[in-house]
């Protein structure tokens, strides 16, 4: 059985950073691709990152520079690293398995950025 729960959110002021990390289970993280996907309050669903099974990453033009996705195999996760963060960024930050085809999401974790 497919679990993600993601976990590292928080109330960060402008210009601040987090990781979020995104425990799996019942699947291999290096071996599928997963991306990371927000939903800022009222507006729709925001591709933000994504790594594939070869290691290649991408990332939303909003965010390029600024956050970096990674995974650690042997723990089985999936982080975003998210530094200069602003008042756009905050949303809530879900974790997924697949990228252009998503067939797992994890339950989220609240990212806010305020001063």
């Amino acid at each position: 059985q497919v679990q993600l729960v993601e976990s590292g959110g928080g109330l960060v002021q402008p210009g601040g950073s987090l990781r979020l990390s995104c425990a799996a289970s019942g699947f291999t993280v290096g071996v599928y691709a997963q991306s990371w996907v927000r939903q800022a309050p009222g507006k729709g669903l925001e591709w933000v990152s994504g790594i594939h099974g070869d290691g290649s990453t991408g990332y939303a033009d909003s965010v390029k520079g600024r956050f970096t996705i990674s995974r650690d195999n042997a723990k089985n996760t999936l982080y975003l690293q998210m530094n200069g963060l602003q008042p756009g960024d905050t949303a809530l930050y879900y974790c997924t398995k697949g990228w252009n085809e998503v067939d797992y999401w994890g339950q989220g974790t609240q990212v806010s950025v305020s001063s």
